[in-house]
């Protein structure tokens, strides 16, 4: 098909002041957000964080108390949401029954009396690959296809920006993964604004070029991926994307590049390109996919963070990897993530052993300092799956 016709309708998406109270709370607080044209945005944040008001403003399904919205540089605040040149995909794919697959693309360019619906309604399917299914009924269809067509409904019409409302939370985990990997390359082929709307990390990092992490009403953190992983800035970032250990550490010194602190009596390092605070009591952490297992005392190595000796308390084996809890004296659990190269884990429950890490693997978080020694940052409240990522 010919994705040069869509690509022409993205636009920029702006946020400017945006607020949202209801009685007894601030669901929204002042937001301030530009999404380029074109552009696959995630708001990722967990039940409550005002994620899901934040979209449905934009589509007009809630007034701002404050604030306005701008798509392609117009106003669009006080229109109302057939006004708006918007289109919602829901995780509920709201198909209609007694229509055929192609009836049902086709109904919106109907009702707004569009010239060859049916051809464009084609044009959408053969978009998400499912022309052959047009003259089937929804319940004839797997849940997967049927969120295909809800997709091609949506994007028939052309809007300037597609919206995303935790599309694929009703799907099995692979057919999700499938999905993910299928609306980032319609995504790229059409070239529509895509604001997307998830609790699931996974979801957000595999299919978003920016992923903006919310909390509390705000946005915690914004940038790539890729990004947001390796160096989280605040305890709730690091919560949230993945697992953390984190660690309550004083700052004794350093040098230009390099900041030494104290933890539990063991001078660790890290770079000071790589943490929010440089002095005082602050909070680090380092990803237990970074750190390393050693049975014997590990070399003095420059670059290189060490702790223990401490013991194992736990093994989890899940495959791809074995996941281990270490107690270490005056620090406490310590998670590590080992990928099973040999046969099994390569270290049993009770081993004694000691842990490493590269200096450059060690973020410092903009948070006062934590009141325990070691903390392992993992949300109940997180729908993701850390053991399978």
């Amino acid at each position: 098909m010919d994705s040069n016709s869509y690509a022409s309708a993205g636009a920029d998406l702006d946020l400017v002041g945006v607020q949202k109270r209801f009685p007894g709370f601030t669901a929204v607080e002042e937001l301030d957000l530009h999404i380029p044209a074109g552009s696959f945005f995630a708001l990722l944040g967990p039940s409550g964080c005002g994620k899901t008001t934040t979209l449905r403003m934009v589509a007009g399904l809630e007034d701002p108390t404050a604030g306005r919205i701008l798509i392609g540089g117009e106003d669009v605040t006080a229109h109302k949401p057939h006004q708006r040149p918007v289109n919602t995909v829901f995780q509920s794919y709201a198909l209609f029954p007694h229509m055929t697959i192609l009836e049902n693309v086709a109904f919106g360019l109907r009702r707004r009396r569009v010239s060859s619906p049916l051809e464009r309604a084609h044009e959408a399917l053969r978009l998400v690959e499912l022309d052959h299914v047009a003259d089937r009924k929804p319940a004839q269809l797997s849940g997967g296809q049927q969120q295909r067509v809800a997709l091609a409904r949506a994007v028939v019409n052309r809007p300037a920006l597609l919206l995303l409302d935790e599309p694929l939370g009703a799907l099995d985990l692979k057919l999700r993964r499938q999905m993910q990997q299928e609306l980032k390359q319609i995504q790229q082929e059409v070239g529509l604004t895509f604001l997307h709307v998830t609790h699931d990390q996974e979801e957000a990092m595999t299919m978003a070029d920016t992923v903006a992490v919310m909390n509390k009403g705000r946005i915690e953190q914004m940038g790539a991926p890729e990004e947001l992983y390796e160096l989280p800035r605040t305890v709730f970032v690091a919560n949230f994307l993945g697992k953390s250990n984190l660690f309550a550490v004083d700052v004794t010194g350093g040098s230009d590049q390099a900041l030494q602190a104290s933890l539990a009596g063991t001078t660790i390092s890290l770079l000071r390109s790589r943490t929010e605070r440089e002095s005082g009591s602050i909070t680090v952490g380092v990803r237990p996919e970074k750190l390393r297992l050693h049975r014997q005392p590990p070399t003095d190595t420059a670059g290189q963070n060490v702790l223990g000796p401490g013991r194992i308390t736990d093994v989890s084996f899940i495959g791809v990897s074995t996941e281990y809890t270490v107690d270490v004296p005056g620090i406490g659990a310590v998670e590590v993530f080992s990928q099973n190269v040999e046969a099994g884990p390569a270290a049993g429950l009770g081993d004694e052993v000691w842990l490493s890490w590269h200096v450059e693997h060690t973020f410092g978080l903009a948070d006062d300092r934590l009141e325990t020694g070691a903390l392992t940052a993992d949300l109940s409240t997180r729908a993701i799956a850390t053991r399978s990522s």
